[in-house]
């Protein structure tokens, strides 16, 4: 009987294969971890933002019970090297940030001594048994204020606190600006934002000293990267260094960076010859971890009488925090906002300069989105205003400026290319499924109602699964544009498929393995998905700015394939075919119209491994193959979000009413899964337009250390999010596959935020600052009411 062609795994709604042992309590977290002889060590955290340190005293902590080692940054110096994040970059000043602080401390948190014990109790206990003798010094907390002269310096080697300083032009704006019938332009904010990972950062590392091997099991997206920085930072040669992400509760991006804790838990194994581990609480991953989204911002748009644009300028001053985190440098935030400004619009015109100043706070790093949140609110916010001015519907401002089709592949102003889009056909599907116009007619902006209803939109494009051409860190010896994938069968014919990635919530158990499975021909269940270890699988970085899909996906299916041929050339040997009438699926490769020859896939790869005496001539034994993807520049993915909201004057709330997201995710692997990549990015939007701001104080102390400060959404405050996708496969990508996992916390905030302004229209009320909280929503209507008197 002929063999019927089996559906296609690609594009399948396949349930989630990690859920069952996640949901049910079973995942292998690193606090789930405990090896023979383990320690624990806990860190003493400078309570000074920024202060000398003149001596540290550690004798009473070493003489507590049960403690092995409490060391100081000068001790542990000579055991690791400080973490120095380089770059190529024009502008950029790279600073040292040491794995414990021994000279001074440069924000409220950093770690300035270490207690390791036997017990976790036991070295929290003996952190409080060490004297340190802080010089304080005066703290800065404002990039515009730490860039002026003569004010407190945290780095020698910075001068100004300018971390970096970059500039984007195209054109000349001031004359399209002097020439425009319409200039809108304000100073805006996005307040300083942390991941919330369900789970804390946390490691463990263990020294072997019979082989001088170091393995580190850290929650970490990136165990390809911290393995080669290790390396480096402790004088082990690569190849001894093993670096395992198990099970991993959320990253976001912020899980992406080397962090002092992990340089000091494994300069400490090695140092003690016994396992030593930490893991973070609460209190410490807010105070700690990096941070993002500390913009401020000074914009202005030009355009003429139909709302064309003709030209955007903006100025950028980012609060970068203390240090540069390793790999991606100070730049990672503000390069991000000031080269997507623009967005997917035609702006012929542009002028964006950007400057990374450091301040007394926790580092800035990655977070979901990547400043394109920011810029993206920035440039709504403002084409809003000009809609407004010129007594023009939101909608249609957009459609005259959008990126059409016929100009793709487009070049924006910053010199990043847009491969792809369907930037109008989102806003108009978006549009028709909240039913826009139908809202529009039926708003009344006339009547003096306590409750105001408001609609918004944001449109949006992102870089996704960025190759080699755009290196994420340039000058650090890493490679962040290629991924790699090794596909082997066994003699039983299940087969594995190994990554350097690491996943984190993306369900790459599931996706890659509909990937490989199609690709090579077989059933879901016989393919097993290895990632997140640097000794199961190919040299690779790691999982971060929506490149798993992309860059893993394209690595799988070159493996795949290359399995998938020689596997159909032993068949063909063996069937004595020509392997060109050969077909291989669910398992099974067989002679097309003769469906009674063929073999099982775990028959030919017995005969693979059985000697060259069973393989075509020349063929070496083995069914397996190593492949690496690079798609040079990446891809576009895009979408359009639309908010709709209900604003009440009285009690200064605004509640959500509906939400709707058009999506074009390329050529989706799993719509199901991209669904909930949209659905818990708008739900981390949700949070950044109404609620979660790490405040800190003049002197440079956090404010909102807890979760009971720092507010995250609920069920109880999202609606319903309707996604809908534009599956328009990418040009530039093996598969046609594009980025989806940052998409949601783009457009959200925007999009929320041009809904509450819509609603405050009448009022002449305009949003600058995110999150709007029912405080910032009260003095922005009472000082409406007092210019009103």
């Amino acid at each position: 009987m002929e063999h019927g062609a089996p559906p296609p795994l690609i594009g399948a709604p396949v349930k989630r294969r990690e859920d069952e042992r996640l949901l049910t309590g079973r995942g292998r977290f690193v606090a789930d971890l405990i090896r023979p002889g383990m320690l624990h060590v806990a860190f003493l955290r400078s309570p000074h933002a920024h202060a000398r340190i003149l001596g540290v005293d550690t004798t009473a902590a070493r003489a507590s019970a049960g403690v092995a080692a409490a060391v100081t940054g000068d001790e542990l110096r000579g055991h690791a090297r400080p973490i120095r994040a380089l770059s190529r970059m024009r502008g950029y000043a790279a600073t040292e940030m040491p794995a414990l602080a021994s000279k001074k401390a440069r924000y409220a948190g950093e770690a300035v001594a270490a207690v390791v014990a036997e017990s976790r109790y036991a070295a929290e206990d003996a952190l409080d048994r060490i004297s340190v003798d802080y010089a304080p010094l005066a703290a800065v907390t404002d990039p515009r204020a730490a860039m002026a002269t003569g004010g407190p310096l945290l780095h020698d080697d910075a001068p100004g606190n300018l971390l970096l300083s970059r500039e984007f032009s195209q054109g000349d704006v001031g004359a399209a600006l002097a020439g425009s019938a319409v200039v809108v332009g304000d100073r805006f904010r996005l307040h300083r934002h942390a991941a919330v990972a369900i789970e804390n950062r946390a490691c463990l590392a263990e020294w072997e000293p019979g082989t001088g091997a170091l393995t580190l099991w850290t929650s970490t997206q990136v165990p390809g990267m911290i393995r080669e920085a290790l390396a480096d930072l402790l004088g082990i040669p690569a190849h001894r260094v093993r670096v395992v992400a198990p099970d991993v509760g959320g990253g976001f991006g912020m899980k992406s960076a080397l962090y002092p804790e992990e340089v000091a838990v494994s300069a400490l194994a090695r140092q003690l010859g016994r396992p030593v581990k930490w893991v973070g609480d609460r209190r410490e991953d807010l105070l700690t971890s990096t941070q993002a989204w500390d913009e401020d911002i000074e914009a202005e748009l030009g355009v003429d009488g139909d709302g064309c644009i003709r030209g955007l300028r903006a100025k950028v001053w980012a609060d970068v925090g203390a240090y540069s985190v390793y790999p991606w440098t100070a730049s990672i935030e503000v390069i991000q906002v000031v080269s997507f400004l623009p967005g997917p619009y035609r702006v012929p015109h542009y002028h964006g300069q950007a400057w990374g100043v450091a301040t007394n706070k926790a580092p800035m790093g990655p977070y979901r989105g990547v400043g394109r949140p920011v810029s993206t609110f920035v440039m709504e916010a403002l084409l809003d205003r000009a809609a407004r001015r010129l007594r023009l519907d939101p909608a249609a401002i957009r459609r005259a400026n959008l990126i059409q089709p016929n100009e793709l592949p487009y070049r924006s102003p910053s010199g990043l290319v847009w491969d792809s889009g369907s930037f109008a056909e989102s806003l108009e599907r978006a549009c028709e499924a909240v039913d826009y116009a139908r809202f529009r007619a039926e708003q009344r902006h006339d009547v003096p109602a306590r409750r105001r209803a408001g609609i918004g939109i944001a449109s949006y494009v992102e870089l996704t699964g960025v190759g080699s051409a755009i290196p994420a860190s340039p000058g650090a010896d890493i490679a962040t544009g290629t991924e790699g994938a090794t596909v082997r069968v066994d003699p039983a014919g299940t087969v594995t498929a190994a990554f350097g990635l690491a996943c984190h919530g993306q369900g790459h158990e599931t996706t890659l393995a509909q990937v490989v499975a199609q690709e090579l021909g077989v059933e879901l269940d016989a393919v097993r998905v290895v990632h997140g270890d640097t000794e199961a699988g190919p040299i690779g970085s790691g999982t971060y700015a929506s490149r798993s899909a992309v860059i893993g996906g394209g690595a799988a299916i070159l493996a795949s394939r290359a399995v998938r041929d020689k596997a159909l050339q032993i068949a063909a040997h063996r069937l004595e075919a020509d392997v060109r009438d050969l077909e291989l699926s669910s398992g099974v490769a067989w002679v097309r119209g003769a469906p009674d020859r063929r073999l099982t896939l775990s028959e030919i790869a017995r005969s693979a491994y059985a000697g060259t005496r069973r393989l075509p001539t020349g063929m070496e034994p083995g069914l397996e193959a190593t492949r690496f993807y690079d798609p040079y520049i990446g891809t576009a993915a895009n979408a359009t979000h639309v908010a709709v909201v209900e604003v009440d004057l009285d009690l200064c709330s605004i509640t959500l009413t509906r939400y709707v997201v058009v999506e074009d995710g390329g050529r989706l692997i799993n719509p199901m899964i991209v669904e909930g990549q949209a659905i818990g990015g708008v739900a981390q939007g949700v949070g950044a337009a109404l609620l979660e701001e790490l405040v800190y104080g003049d002197g440079g102390q956090l404010l909102t250390g807890s979760l009971m400060d720092y507010l995250i959404p609920t069920a109880a405050e999202l609606p319903w999010v309707e996604v809908m996708h534009l599956e328009h496969p990418s040009p530039s990508t093996l598969g046609g596959f594009k980025g989806v996992g940052e998409g949601g916390t783009i457009g959200a905030p925007a999009a929320i935020a041009n809904a509450v302004a819509d609603a405050l229209a009448p009022l002449g009320i305009e949003i600058t600052e995110l999150p709007v909280t029912p405080e910032r929503l009260f003095r922005l209507l009472a000082a409406r009411a007092r210019t009103a008197r």
